[in-house]
């Protein structure tokens, strides 16, 4: 009887100890997300867009099932939307059971719920401390053009991230929220439609990196219902300074230089998950 007790309470110090062992291991990830249900298209026209499914969740589940814990957050605090054109199993390596575990833990978290959302603004997280925070990841959609580009908030968080070498992960048109590193980026966003000029100071110029491709844009213009983008992501990077590579249109890419992971289309969002994992490990 001694020994079992003995025995019993020694299996369950060691699964205290390892559960200790894996909170002291586990990463605090901020997520951003942009506030937009809308992208402001030329000629006063707009399309109705917000996060792709699967460039969120599926970084997301690896992320909690690995014991990190994840903080989401948007410029304003606002619940942000899905862009119901992502709810498709093709993004999920056609596997419709694959879809709906993603969709229905993105129903659990609350994300888009306008009264329950856990969503905070980038105020909080800043007046909170970025030192609470071990990495960023931004998923796409066309969102992220219309606000996190231009956000100063974002802009003095990735400026810390950057200084502190915090891996930085972004995928599809994620990584045009890099652009709000810049000292002004509304007025580098509004000179994209003229010649090229003197590159503005960047933090990432000379960074190799991915964003969806001019050519993978051009194939898909058909879902803009005939609008037409202000600008282009890949363009908008390179003029900024960024050192673009792509692969075939729709297939994974993923590029790393120093903290920064930026991954080219829908189809990265899992490889990248696995490089911001990989750098997460203690």
């Amino acid at each position: 009887m001694k020994n079992s007790i003995r025995k019993a309470a020694t299996t369950t110090a060691t699964l205290m100890l390892g559960l200790a062992a894996l909170g002291a291991n586990a990463a605090n990830v901020l997520v951003v997300l942009s506030d937009a249900s809308q992208l402001e298209l030329r000629d006063n026209r707009t399309f109705d867009t917000g996060f792709y499914a699967n460039e969120l969740m599926q970084p997301v589940k690896k992320l909690l099932d690995a014991g990190h814990t994840i903080t989401f957050a948007t410029p304003l605090g606002k619940a942000p939307s899905l862009d119901r054109n992502s709810v498709d199993k093709m993004y999920f390596d056609n596997d419709e059971a694959s879809m709906q575990e993603h969709l229905a833990l993105l129903e659990k978290l609350r994300i888009t719920s306008v009264e329950q959302s856990p969503v905070v603004s980038l105020a909080r997280v800043e007046q909170g401390g970025y030192a609470r925070y071990d990495a960023v990841y931004v998923p796409g959609g066309h969102a992220p053009m219309q606000d996190l580009l231009h956000s100063e908030a974002l802009g003095r968080l990735l400026r810390d991230f950057h200084a502190r070498a915090k891996p930085t992960a972004l995928v599809c048109h994620g990584p045009i929220a890099l652009l709000s590193a810049l000292e002004q980026p509304e007025r580098f966003t509004r000179k994209l439609a003229s010649p090229a000029g003197t590159a503005p100071a960047w933090i990432y110029a000379g960074y190799q990196m991915t964003v969806i491709s001019n050519s993978e844009e051009e194939a898909a213009k058909g879902m803009l219902n005939g609008g037409t983008m202000k600008f282009l992501p890949q363009t908008a990077l390179q003029r900024a300074g960024g050192v673009y590579s792509s692969a075939a249109n729709w297939q994974s890419k993923v590029v790393v230089d120093r903290e920064l992971i930026t991954g080219q289309n829908p189809a990265s969002a899992s490889a990248v998950a696995d490089q911001l994992l990989a750098r997460l490990k203690p």
